[in-house]
């Protein structure tokens, strides 16, 4: 885990499923965001990562937490294909906004992964309602440790409106 207050970068995205209008920073301001990275063939980001995401998303009003999935493929390029993705998500029923991360001809990883120096999947990160990225996580997150975290964004976003 690394904890921060430095402003996120905007997220560089190929596309969109899950919602019918592309989302932005600017466009989730005023809400705690929890951003998950995944990729499809990640067994973390399968059995922990996107369930706990499922969780939260079911959990917290979306007046107030915003759940945001990145798709970002680093590896098995060939077989992650918008197509295998939109199958997945429906499998899986993964029911909020999933981006798929804008990939980097010049490198493997993709942009929106270098740009939050992501080091795999799963990665949670969390962003305060003024924007800022609050929690940095690769791996495992505990459920009631993240519910916290939330709660006290939530409480911190209150204090100042």
């Amino acid at each position: 885990m690394t904890r921060s207050h430095t402003p996120a970068p905007e997220w560089q995205v190929e596309r969109w499923f899950n919602t019918q209008q592309p989302l932005s920073l600017a466009s989730l301001r005023g809400k705690v965001v929890v951003l998950e990275a995944f990729q499809m063939l990640c067994p973390g980001c399968v059995s922990e990562g996107l369930p706990q995401a499922q969780r939260v998303h079911a959990t917290f009003s979306p007046d107030q937490v915003a759940v945001v999935g990145l798709h970002t493929v680093f590896e098995h390029h060939q077989a992650m294909t918008p197509v295998s993705l939109e199958a997945f998500l429906h499998e899986y029923r993964i029911t909020f906004p999933v981006a798929v991360d804008l990939s980097d001809p010049q490198s493997s990883i993709p942009h929106t992964m270098r740009n939050y120096s992501m080091r795999g999947t799963p990665t949670l990160i969390l962003l305060d309602a003024e924007g800022c990225i609050r929690q940095h996580y690769f791996g495992k997150v505990s459920d009631l440790a993240l519910g916290a975290e939330i709660a006290l964004l939530l409480a911190e976003a209150a204090e100042r409106a």
